[in-house]
Formats: C-alpha cells, structure tokens, sequence
C-alpha cells in the first residue's frame, strides 16, 4: 500500500503542478530534491512571482524512522517505527478575488519491534480560502467535493466537511480560516470499509483537485482590485499564518519529526500585514466575509 500510494502522489504532484504552470503562464516550479538524515525524503516543488500564483508550494514526501518521543506520546506507544507519505500544496495567488487553497493527502504506518504493521490510515482534504467572497465559487468548490465523495459513501461529505469546520476553526480569533472543504483522518480499515476502498476515496479526492480550483482561478485571475483590496488579503493572510503556526497538525508533525523546514513553511505567503485591531467598513464585502467565517454555512 505504502509503495502503491506514494507512486501515485508523485504522479499526483506532475499533473498538478503541469496544470498550475499552465494557467500561470509566465513562472516555472523550482525543484529540490532533499533527504531526511533520519529516514526518507521529497520533493518539494515552489512557484514564485508567477502571472497568478505569488507563491504557492506542492510538496511529496515520504519519511521513515523511529518515532520522537514527542510523537509516541500522541499515538501513546512506548515503542515504534514509523512510516508517512503524503503531497501537501498550497497556492497563494496575486489578485485577492483569486481565494487561496490548501490540499493534502497522506498515509501512514506504524510498526512494532519486528518491523510488522500494527496500525495504518489515511487522511487529507482540500479547503478554499477566499478573500472576497463569490458565492458561485463556494458552491463550485463544495460540489465538486460531494460529487467525489458520494461515489464512495453517501455520508461522507456531510461527515468531512463538518470536520473540516471543525479542524480549521482559529480558536483564538472565534472565526473559520476559509469556506472549508474536506477534512478526514484515521481513515482505517472497518467492516464497511477495508484499505483498498480507504485508498479508492482519497485518490478520487485528489484527482477532483483540479476541477475543484482551477475554473475558479480563470474566471477571477483578471479582474480588476485595488491597492485597498490588496491590503485586506494581507490582512487575512495573517490569519492564514496564525492558523498554521498554532493550530495546525501538519506543520506541528513536521517540526517535531526534524521534517525539512522550507518544505513545512513554504505554506507561509511571501507579503502578510498585521493592522492593529483592523475593523472592515459597515456593509463592505470585506464585513461579509467576516460575518460568513463566524459560522459554518451549507454550500451545497
């Protein structure tokens, strides 16, 4: 399985960021091949200064090795080797009416003293960021997820976009971090559901990636904003950072595992401002972007 869905993410990983390249139309993915001295390796691929894309990241990585004690005490084992592959991405356009998006999906193993497998899952999800809301978009966005789920399990969407309000929610500000999306983890082998069929979902997911985000980004690419509208997408893009230095799970694995640092931080948007106690003007589209994050809407 492990070997199975980590050649699929490196295939996963040339048909997205081929697409991204052709939509930016003027910057090109850089690419570094790195290696974890305690197991493992990625690929890390970034895009900057493109047309659209300002920065944006598709990452795979598979790592191997003992786990940190920090982390034996999360999965609470006293003893264990590890195994995680996953493509991570997020994309940070230029115009503000483009939202940001956030994508991953993973799988991981661990193993006893004899090196056998005694628990396995995967996980992932895809979520939309806006700055300026377009209903249209958060419709688009959610359908495409719920077509992708209901070929697998009735009850999925409603079950991971509920978690995925649930997981990016910034506790401190008492406000989403975006529109939400998909967000699953744990997904092990039951009665209902063995590895394969887990494997059959999350690949559906991933391959609905693109049909997600892409029409989005080429019907608001060209439109037109100010320098005003500029300086509130980096304003929520300050939460954006807030979220994923705080809350996220991901980075937090990532860190206490010795993971690569620009590879776990190329999330992080290349220009963020912090106005003090900044308040939105009474009946902008900046307000309603507010009101809409302080609960969970039904899109579809």
């Amino acid at each position: 399985m492990k070997d199975k869905f980590y050649a699929y993410i490196q295939q996963l990983q040339d048909t997205i960021t081929a697409k991204l390249e052709e939509v930016d139309g003027k910057a090109t993915f850089q690419e570094d091949i790195w290696k974890r001295p305690e197991g493992g390796g990625g690929r890390t691929r970034v895009i900057e200064n493109g047309a659209v894309f300002e920065k944006g990241g598709v990452n795979i990585s598979g790592v191997h090795g003992e786990l940190p004690d920090s982390m034996k005490a999360y999965f609470k084992v006293k003893e264990g080797n590890f195994f995680a592959c996953g493509l991570s991405l997020v994309l940070h356009p230029k115009n503000p009416m483009v939202p940001t998006v956030h994508a991953n999906w993973r799988y991981f193993e661990l193993y006893d003293e004899q090196g056998e497998i005694v628990d396995q899952w995967f996980g992932g999800g895809q979520d939309l960021t806006p700055y300026y809301l377009f209903d249209e978009d958060a419709v688009h966005f959610h359908q495409v997820c719920k077509t992708a789920c209901d070929k697998h399990q009735p009850t999925f969407y409603d079950t991971y976009k509920k978690r995925c309000d649930e997981y990016f929610w910034n506790t401190h500000r008492n406000e989403a971090r975006g529109l939400g999306g998909l967000f699953f983890d744990y997904c092990k082998a039951t009665s209902e559901m063995n590895m394969q069929q887990w494997y059959d979902f999350v690949t559906e997911v991933g391959n609905s990636f693109l049909s997600c985000y892409i029409p989005i980004v080429i019907k608001r690419k060209d439109l037109d904003y100010t320098k005003e509208q500029r300086d509130w997408q980096e304003i929520r893009r300050g939460r954006y950072v807030e979220f994923n230095l705080v809350h996220d799970k991901g980075t937090l694995f990532g860190l206490k595992t010795n993971g690569r640092i620009e590879s776990i931080l190329m999330s992080l948007p290349p220009h963020v401002q912090w106005r003090y106690d900044h308040q939105p003007e009474k009946g902008s589209e900046e307000e309603r972007l507010l009101h809409i994050l302080k609960a969970p809407k039904a899109w579809v």
